[in-house]
């Protein structure tokens, strides 16, 4: 049986094992930062016929190359590339290795400069095992 245990905006590395960091916020941020641009909170929801929780969903679609999947369509008004952009800010800060994620200054600096290329995001922390 395969267990989804939804950690809100916990980093994996304090929710796991207690452990704080100034990168720890910055996956606070990117779960927030997803939540904003799909319109979907970070616990599972339904997605047509299937429950997903949001980073993986995000994940998933980025994966693909259907980015605009997690767009909410309630969003029409502004630039499909900048909220695509936001995504992939979003999932740099979800990564499950600290080391992984930006700071929070770059984070700042990624926001407001579409000229400044991005890394490209690797899976995002997921928290599932089986039972």
């Amino acid at each position: 049986m395969l267990i989804l245990l939804c950690s809100g905006y916990m980093a994996p590395e304090y929710a796991m094992h207690g452990q704080f960091s100034v990168k720890s916020d910055v996956f606070s941020f990117g779960v927030l930062l997803l939540e904003i641009v799909s319109g979907q909170r970070n616990n599972c929801f339904c997605n047509g016929e299937n429950v997903e929780d949001l980073l993986s969903f995000a994940w998933k679609n980025w994966r693909e190359g259907t980015t605009t999947n997690l767009i909410d369509p309630t969003l029409s008004v502004g630039s499909k590339n900048e909220m695509i952009r936001c995504i992939h800010i979003g999932l740099l800060c979800v990564q499950e290795n600290v080391v992984d994620r930006p700071t929070m200054a770059s984070v700042v600096v990624m926001l407001n400069s579409n000229s400044l290329s991005l890394q490209l995001p690797s899976e995002p922390a997921f928290f599932m095992h089986n039972v």
